[in-house]
């Protein structure tokens, strides 16, 4: 199982780049992401060139700014996906902690490639 860790900071408040996590069926900060829809603890992506990917949500906690996450449906064949995002005050900016487990280790690069690209996206709406 392959681990991947990434902070960055981003110029905004702590509160701002939270409610963009906690709203979980936000979709503008997603690469490729036409549409999510929750049920049941469960949000689906809708992405153009990908298809549907399910993650359930395991918690989200708002006193922490915290969300943890797991894949359990995608294209690619993932036995085991397990991410957190917290958000932490940064003096006057915010520090964005990204982990996750991914196994089989060889979508490691697949799945960091996606965690980069969703944060430029970020940067790109908040900063």
């Amino acid at each position: 199982m392959k681990k991947i860790r990434i902070e960055k900071q981003i110029k905004c408040s702590a509160d701002s780049l939270w409610e963009l996590f906690a709203d979980v069926t936000r979709s503008d900060w997603v690469p490729f992401a036409n549409e999510i829809v929750l049920e049941n603890n469960v949000r689906t992506f809708k992405m153009d060139g990908v298809g549907e990917i399910k993650e359930k949500i395991i918690e989200k906690d708002q006193a922490n700014k915290s969300l943890t996450y797991s894949v359990i449906k995608s294209p690619a064949p993932l036995n085991h996906h397990l991410a957190k995002v917290t958000v932490l005050e940064d003096n006057n900016f915010s520090k964005l902690v990204w982990t996750s487990e991914v196994e089989p280790d060889e979508f490691e690069k697949l799945i960091s490639d996606g965690m980069k690209s969703s944060i430029e996206m970020i940067k790109k709406i908040l900063e």
